[in-house]
């Protein structure tokens, strides 16, 4: 059969190697499967498909120094998984029983206690009684953080299988976004990072869920989840009628070629690696430094990073193998035999030949390369449709004058002794910027107190966003960045009436005065809840901080992951919820994939109006390198106009997800969750509230006067001038150090 496309050339820089135990993996796996009834009559494989598709290849390139014990145990959880997706298959998909499929699924759980003496149920099929003999097998040598982390990653991979199944039926296609976030899920490369650290180390479980190991294991993931979709758009897409692949989701969004689609897919692998090795080589260092990580803990981190690295390239040489896949035509990954090159033990760890291929190198270059402060133009706004309607609270008025009083008490709106990065306002301006407008609009039904302190919150947070790029961000003071923040965190104690310190700063004010207004009236899990999104959001800039100073662009992917903190996205949906306690939602309800999908989606359509209406501010006259059309502009190689255009159709594609969950997918989850009246209410006034809060975010941006080109040359005064101008703002930063 004719391939549908070319293989591109991928990016592996590290070439694969090969576990001397393969043989015995083989022939152990295939009794293990046979004894629990994967192969001849389970309906899904024969003898022979197991042997075509040699899973114990894939384990031996992707685990190619561990002993051979290890190598069979996790020959046989990948045998496992692969049975499971074919037999989820056949079972479900195919017939589109979903009913059957959530009942399949809901047992699974139960075959991975945290404790192994609570047992197990008596199994009913293959893959419960599989699962059963490959938990109790694994746990004992593992944590019980790991357990959960481990556990969380299989049930994911399990249920998220019910989110392809809807796709299908209903014909759809996903959006880039929202296809990156859920392939996570059910595609099953974090977890097969589990399974790295069972193999290489544990990862300590203080630094487990931090950023840097975060980065890593969604970048693997990404990349591995993109180059598996690559080699089986053949057989996924033309033979089985799947819509969950990245070559399909870019060809349909982007209305391209399949092979332009392919090409696309390939430079998104290229560019989360190097992310990959961005994080690895500047961010892994200072995690261990702040952590004060031991000498055992940090060999761990590193070689959980190493098992990552080796997956990577020998997950690449399996798709070159096994007949599974479509690869006629893709280049294996060998060591170029050159005469200057080492060729001792031990060097053979880099491959020039795919490290140094033209699209990588371009790719890499763009992203150090910007100039900033750019000519872009005159902005350029297109006809952004958000299909609810804008209602305004009646205390506007009140909520106006208020926060602008309130401004001006916490010192905000003049220069201040002794902190000079203070006098980036003015009271014209923030009358200009008007955020008790964007308060009303997005909390239209708050009484009028609630409403000034949600004014009040949207001042001091645009503050502070305007303040940490001035102070910190022209001398890249990342260390100054982070003892500013450090002050501010201390600044919300998590306990009910516990104190801060004393504060210093304008910003420090301004954050310990809300603090005190807002932290008495939430209770416990909510008062730690809504300080997490304030944390996320304050250590967010100082990653743009780093970002900005090195001008590098970032990846795409990281970019509107980071992007929903740096927003402030998570904290003003927060202020939604406030009011919806005692309605009877359950908290795991909160927590679901389907609430957490609702509000990604909802806090994209956000950073997207923002960044289209903020081009040409921040890039022409704040030189600043984080914004989706720039990221855009610089992936595709574009200009502004057609990245634009990117932009806008994914903002738009992102409301059509937003009305499709709340309308297709939340009354299946209210429905699995068994919710009553009170609860289904409770939730509906919950999507409700983000309704008026996407209406309210493009209401303000049209209205405030902030984005127009006529607003971006205001006067600007002498001592403005001079923190704007010569990066005196840095005695700002060192007032909290002291």
């Amino acid at each position: 059969m004719t391939q549908p496309f070319r293989l591109p050339e991928f990016y592996v820089p590290y070439p694969a190697r090969l576990n001397p135990h393969l043989e015995e993996a083989r022939v152990r796996s295939k009794r293990w499967a046979r004894s629990f009834g994967m192969l001849e009559g389970s309906g899904v494989w024969e003898e022979s498909d197991l042997d075509s598709h040699d899973y114990a290849l894939l384990c031996s390139y992707t685990h190619p120094d561990c002993d051979a014990e290890a190598l069979s145990l996790v020959t046989d959880w990948y045998v496992w998984v692969f049975f499971f997706d074919d037999h989820f298959l056949e079972m479900f998909k195919r017939s589109q029983d979903r009913a059957g499929a959530r009942a399949y699924l809901d047992r699974l759980p139960a075959f991975m206690p945290m404790d192994l003496a609570e047992g197990f149920p008596e199994p009913v099929n293959p893959v419960e009684a599989g699962l059963a003999d490959l938990w109790a097998r694994t746990v004992p040598a593992m944590s019980a953080d790991w357990r959960e982390r481990f556990s969380l990653s299989t049930k994911n991979l399990l249920d998220e299988s019910m989110w392809e199944l809807a796709n299908i039926g209903i014909g759809r296609v996903a959006n880039p976004l929202e296809y990156i976030e859920m392939r996570r899920k059910v595609g099953g490369a974090p977890w097969s990072a589990g399974l790295v650290e069972y193999v290489a180390a544990e990862v300590p479980a203080r630094v487990a869920h931090s950023r840097p190991l975060g980065v890593l294991r969604d970048a693997f993931s990404d990349a591995v989840h993109i180059r598996n979709d690559l080699f089986s758009y053949q057989r996924e897409v033309e033979d089985e009628g799947e819509l969950s692949n990245a070559v399909l989701v870019l060809e349909t969004f982007l209305g391209c070629t399949t092979q332009q689609a392919a090409e696309v897919s390939n430079d998104l692998i290229t560019s989360r690696l190097q992310q990959f090795e961005q994080t690895a080589l500047t961010e892994l260092p200072r995690l261990f430094a702040e952590h004060a990580l031991t000498p055992a803990e940090t060999a761990a981190v590193l070689a959980y990073t190493k098992g990552l690295q080796d997956w990577q390239s020998g997950g690449h040489e399996w798709h070159m193998a096994s007949s599974r896949y479509m690869n006629e035509g893709a280049r294996a990954t060998r060591r170029p035999a050159l005469p200057f090159l080492p060729s001792e033990p031990g060097t053979s760890t880099f491959d020039l030949r795919s490290a140094f291929t033209r699209r990588s190198m371009e790719l890499r270059r763009r992203s150090f390369a910007h100039v900033p402060h750019q000519k872009t133009g005159p902005l350029l706004l297109p006809d952004i449709r958000i299909p609810f309607e804008v209602r305004l609270s009646p205390h506007l008025d009140h909520a106006r004058e208020g926060s602008v009083a309130w401004a001006r008490r916490m010192g905000l709106l003049d220069a201040q002794p002794g902190d000079p990065g203070s006098a980036i306002w003015d009271e014209r301006k923030v009358r200009g910027y008007d955020f008790a407008l964007c308060s009303a609009a997005i909390a239209p039904a708050a009484t009028a107190g609630a409403l000034l302190l949600n004014a009040c919150w949207l001042t001091w947070g645009t503050y502070a966003d305007d303040y940490y790029p001035v102070v910190f961000g022209r001398t890249g003071d990342v260390a100054a960045a982070k003892a500013a923040t450090a002050r501010l965190v201390a600044l919300m104690p998590p306990e009910a009436g516990g104190a801060g310190p004393e504060p210093v700063t304008v910003l420090e004010r301004g954050l310990a005065d809300l603090w005190a207004r807002t932290a008495p009236g939430l209770g416990a899990a909510g008062r730690a809840e809504f300080r997490a999104t304030m944390v996320e959001m304050l250590e967010s800039w100082v990653w743009e901080v780093e970002n900005r100073f090195h001008r590098r662009i970032p990846d795409p992917v990281d970019y509107a992951e980071m992007r929903r903190l740096t927003f402030g996205s998570r904290m003003t949906m927060y202020m939604c919820r406030l009011g919806q306690e005692g309605r009877g939602i359950p908290d795991e309800v909160y927590r679901s994939g389907t609430i957490r999908s609702l509000e990604n989606a909802a806090a994209d359509v956000g950073c997207l109006v923002n960044d289209i209406f903020s081009y040409r501010k921040e890039v022409e006259f704040e030189g600043e390198v984080h914004n989706h059309v720039l990221v855009t502009r610089n992936f595709f190689d574009i200009g502004y106009p057609e990245a634009l255009h990117i932009c806008h159709s994914l903002l738009a594609q992102r409301v059509e997800e937003f009305r499709h969950i709340a309308a297709d997918q939340l009354p299946v989850l209210c429905d699995d969750r068994r919710l009553d009246a009170a609860a289904r209410a409770g939730l509906d006034a919950y999507v409700g509230g983000l309704r008026d809060w996407l209406a309210g975010v493009l209401h303000w941006h049209r209205t405030a006067r902030r984005y127009r080109d006529e607003d971006l040359r205001p006067p600007v005064d002498a001592l403005s001038t001079a923190v704007l101008g010569s990066g005196f703002g840095m005695a700002a930063a060192r007032i909290p150090g002291r």
